[in-house]
């Protein structure tokens, strides 16, 4: 009976030692992030009471296969079961510390557990490893092997002792068996409370590391798990009926009249679209952003019109192709370029453009197989398509590909024997992750997103080589460029990965095809990226009607908001009357800037647009 008893709780202890050790390799690996976000050893070491109920919660599941183990050994104990017990707690064991070790890799970009989403990365596991330094990756191996000799050895010396000849007690065993399904039940779901525990149990700081560090990370990936299963075919976001939300959102995209102000001295010019690889707003110094990083972009803003209240309303590249090619705003569970069946229902400017004889092109240094995006460009009708590997040993590649100056160069060339009109879109490259371009670092402040900052330097200074070739060109006078970004990025400010600032970016019409009167003015209207379809479909005079998602910047009537999506939720934006940002998971709003009076209004904006964007996501 002490045999059994003592095996079971030690083990327990075990694992909750595993999870503190577990959130101190984690604050230990993001040592400097703390730093910057001025947090005192106080609020840090909080996270490990914080983490508490949530880790004897998770501690409870991982308990019920030894329980059953020791349950057996109390009427029987051959010597197998041993060996039983001890490979369950390896493989578990081994999981945890993989699980550990990743989410310090994806951390640093995107300010977040290990999310459901992110398996689908799995399919291509070399894109995986081409979005870090060799030397992390390798480190982070290392890591691995460390954490998890670290975790495994002390339970076998110290926490595990191999029970034979168990002296049998049957009242016992029928107590145990009856007293601690019900303990580790109770403990699993947090409590007798109504509602069972989950991830808000842990959040206690305004710093959302902080909150990020107290959450068991085994417990958050399996309800991120277990919640997208449950939600196919169901809408997790239905927080109205069906008819007020459309009523709602029919409301927001109501304009009193259609109308375009026309900034185009043509109908039917080039288009160039130039989608700029994690550009915060902070990069530019016209939207906030500390001057020096793109000077190259602030002389085109002198050409051009620059949106100055623009959101991206995904976090990776492959929801902002959706946004940008479909005028469909990205969501937070999935995207649309990685379902086939899905996106195969939407319009894009790219078919609007073939139907009226325009010539397409599309130009990336890297492989476009990165979450189904070369299906997604497929999908769209693009005659041409450059990618990595039409690069040869003459141009300098980084670990992701060709470098930005050299896919720039060549979409230069091909155009220049193009049929006109065309419309040629790039992604560039160069400033993602690990920050390899071929060029010194040349701004020595940004801390720790100070190898960020350069790329963004490298990638601007390529554009300004860029438009000084392109001016040499025929084509260029009769040539609308559009510069915006996919995503943005944590920049030097270190916003919150759940505030405005952060998913804040930088969008320029620019070009001779501008009128002078419009040059170097600014669009002030709060907007998202998906709203770019429209905009330039209407200055083009086609019809933009199947875009529905997607307003008219130049129509002054269009309603004012913007719309962003992360892992867990929605950030809306209403002026003036303000913003709020809202977990969904775990229905708690982050940030709330709304006053009373206009409070629950403008709430039931920003659920009703998520909640019919996902309906409609689900029926294509």
């Amino acid at each position: 009976m002490k045999q059994i008893i003592t095996s079971f709780f030690k083990q327990l202890l075990f694992w909750m030692l595993l999870f503190a050790f577990s959130r101190t390799v984690f604050l230990l690996f993001n040592f400097n992030l703390l730093r910057i976000e001025g947090l005192q050893f106080p609020e840090v070491m909080a996270s490990y009471w914080h983490a508490l109920q949530l880790d004897f919660a998770t501690a409870a599941y991982f308990m019920m296969f030894p329980f059953i183990i020791l349950l057996i050994q109390s009427v029987y104990s051959p010597k197998w079961l041993n060996k039983v017990n001890k490979v369950y707690v390896f493989i578990a064991v081994f999981l945890f510390s993989l699980l550990t070790v990743v989410e310090l890799g994806i951390y640093p970009e995107w300010k977040t557990k290990l999310p459901f989403k992110a398996f689908s990365y799995l399919s291509n596991p070399t894109e995986v490893f081409d979005t870090i330094s060799t030397g992390l990756f390798f480190g982070l191996i290392a890591l691995f092997s460390i954490v998890f000799a670290i975790c495994y050895l002390p339970y076998i010396k110290w926490f595990y002792n191999d029970l034979y000849k168990v002296k049998k007690n049957y009242l016992f065993t029928i107590l145990f068996a009856l007293i601690m399904p019900v303990l580790l039940f109770i403990t699993a779901r947090g409590g007798v409370q109504q509602i069972p525990i989950n991830q808000s149990a842990s959040y206690y700081s305004n710093k959302n590391i902080l909150n990020l560090a107290a959450v068991n990370s085994g417990f958050n990936l399996s309800i991120s798990i277990i919640e997208n299963y449950k939600n196919f075919g169901k809408n997790p976001y239905a927080y109205y009926s069906d008819a007020e939300a459309r009523k709602t959102v029919e409301a927001l995209f109501a304009v009193e009249k259609d109308t375009t102000i026309s900034v185009l001295t043509t109908q039917r010019p080039n288009v160039v679209l130039l989608i700029l690889e994690s550009w915060s707003a902070d990069l530019i110094e016209s939207l906030g952003g500390e001057a020096g990083i793109t000077p190259e972009f602030r002389e085109l803003e002198k050409g051009g019109v620059l949106f100055k209240n623009l959101w991206a309303t995904g976090p990776r590249s492959e929801q902002a192709m959706g946004s940008i090619f479909g005028g469909f705003p990205a969501h937070p569970i999935s995207s649309i370029t990685v379902q086939p069946d899905k996106f195969s229902k939407l319009p894009t400017i790219t078919k609007k453009l073939i139907e009226q004889g325009y010539h397409t092109s599309f130009y990336f240094g890297g492989q476009l197989i990165y979450g189904n995006i070369k299906g997604f460009i497929l999908y769209n009708g693009f005659s041409r398509i450059i990618e990595g590997a039409h690069f040869g040993k003459e141009v300098i590649k980084g670990k992701l590909g060709a470098h930005d100056e050299f896919v720039l160069s060549r979409q230069i060339a091909d155009l220049n024997k193009e049929k006109e009109p065309f419309f040629s879109a790039l992604f560039t490259l160069s400033s993602h992750s690990p920050y390899d371009q071929p060029m010194e670092q040349v701004l020595d402040w940004g801390d720790n997103e100070q190898p960020y900052i350069n790329s963004a330097y490298y990638t601007d200074r390529s554009l300004g080589n860029y438009f000084r070739e392109a001016r040499k060109q025929p084509w260029y006078n009769n040539t609308l460029f559009i510069l915006v970004a996919d995503h943005s990025h944590n920049s030097y400010r270190n916003w919150s990965f759940t505030t405005p600032n952060y998913h804040k970016i930088p969008m320029l019409f620019y070009g001779e095809v501008i009128k002078p009167e419009y040059r170097g003015t600014s669009v002030q209207a709060f907007a998202n990226q998906s709203d770019m379809a429209t905009t330039l479909l209407r200055q083009l005079n086609l019809d933009a009607s199947g875009f529905h998602w997607s307003r008219n910047l130049f129509n002054p009537y269009t309603q004012q908001f913007s719309y962003f999506s992360f892992e867990e939720g929605l950030g809306w934006i209403r002026p003036p009357s303000g913003h709020f940002t809202y977990d969904a998971r775990i229905n708690h709003f982050n940030e709330m800037s709304i006053p009373e009076i206009a409070r629950d209004s403008v709430i039931r904006e920003g659920k009703s647009y998520l909640q019919i964007l996902f309906e409609e996501y689900m029926a294509y």
